[in-house]
């Protein structure tokens, strides 16, 4: 079985809103989908994706149609595995604690350390926070 990878709410939103990096996130997914690589995310990333999505409609960055089609889209990912666990929010909390974090960034880490696997992000800030102290997070862009 191939390694797994875990993705957060940006590398999400990319796949489902045209937006800069979408084109490089659309051709990972390709390449993971094609390549029988497991995608997984913590259960947050529905909650997180829907709040994005309905800031972007409220602030007419979307409509509210396109919001809808694109949360519909994120929440029935081909391939996506949707993960819950108390070990996984405990540590989180963990992580939150020692690296100065919020809790849901924390629980993407968490996921990731726990299943081995890489992070993918665009989330700059996130990855930046992280930079020399966690190796398996993974930024999409430069």
């Amino acid at each position: 079985m191939n390694s797994p990878v875990c993705i957060d709410a940006s590398v999400l939103i990319k796949l489902v809103v045209e937006e800069p990096g979408s084109d490089l996130v659309d051709r990972l997914w390709e390449e993971w989908i094609v390549n029988s690589i497991p995608i997984l995310a913590p259960a947050l990333v529905q909650y997180e994706v829907a709040g994005v999505l309905r800031d972007r409609a409220r602030r007419r960055q979307l409509s509210e149609a396109l919001a809808r089609s694109a949360l519909s889209a994120a929440l029935n990912m081909e391939g996506l595995e949707v993960v819950n666990s108390v070990d996984m929010h405990l540590r989180a909390w963990e992580l939150a604690l020692r690296l100065g974090l919020g809790t849901y960034d924390a629980t993407y880490l968490a996921l990731a350390e726990m299943r081995n696997c890489e992070l993918w992000t665009a989330d700059r800030r996130l990855y930046r926070s992280v930079q020399g102290k966690l190796d398996y997070v993974r930024l999409t862009s430069a």
